[in-house]
């Protein structure tokens, strides 16, 4: 189970927020059963291959836009040439809510058009890397729901120190843009069991949400 300790929000790199706690129960309970609809398809959460023939730990579905190695597309090429899902306006408009805590003040024109949606098991991580396939430099949103992770932001030079180990906890919001935009960060490992019993979810979800500028 999470911690019952208060946890502060904090200014992790410039640009880069953590707020703990920002999606209640009942939200992160509605993004759960969302995540199940859309990782049914049209283009079904999968492992994604990358281009030497390994294949991801985490299992991915899109929204708006496919992700795949490293492009995106509207269609899911590396899979089965499907449609990709739309972007529900509902969905954005949580963006714009999110960056507004991060930040202070809601931008009504950060429009996200692309959503990763990535399902973390007990053994699943994420190495060190940039979300640098997008044209657009506006800020990434990311929602934790399910198990706790520990999430390793870092600089935007190089896979190397300095970074920052920061445990990402069920309902935490995590904006990253401006100065960070382009840093460095991964998902060491998770921690199964933590997850709040009450959201029927064994595992780790992530949404990030981005404005791909294509």
């Amino acid at each position: 189970m999470a911690t019952l300790l208060p946890r502060d929000p904090a200014v992790v790199a410039p640009g880069a927020v953590h707020i703990p706690g920002w999606l209640n129960l009942d939200r992160q309970r509605e993004l759960v059963t969302a995540c199940r609809d859309w990782a049914s398809g049209p283009v079904p959460m999968r492992h994604t291959r990358m281009p030497n023939g390994s294949q991801m730990s985490v299992q991915t579905v899109c929204l708006g836009w496919h992700w795949m190695p490293y492009r995106y597309s509207r269609t899911a090429d590396d899979v089965d040439g499907g449609p990709v899902a739309d972007f529900p306006s509902w969905l954005a408009e949580l963006g714009r809510d999110a960056v507004g805590a991060a930040y202070g003040a809601r931008d009504e024109s950060y429009n996200p058009d692309a959503a990763l949606i990535n399902f973390y098991d007990a053994s699943a991580k994420m190495g060190m890397h940039q979300d640098k396939e997008e044209k657009s430099l506006a800020p990434v949103v990311s929602l934790s729901i399910g198990d706790s992770c520990l999430f390793r932001f870092g600089n935007t030079e190089n896979r190397n120190k300095p970074w920052t180990d920061v445990r990402l906890e069920s309902g935490d919001l995590f904006v990253f843009g401006g100065e960070s935009r382009l840093a460095y960060h991964g998902v060491m490992k998770t921690y199964p069991g933590t997850s709040d019993p009450a959201l029927g979810l064994e595992g780790r979800l992530n949404i990030t949400l981005r404005v791909t500028g294509l």
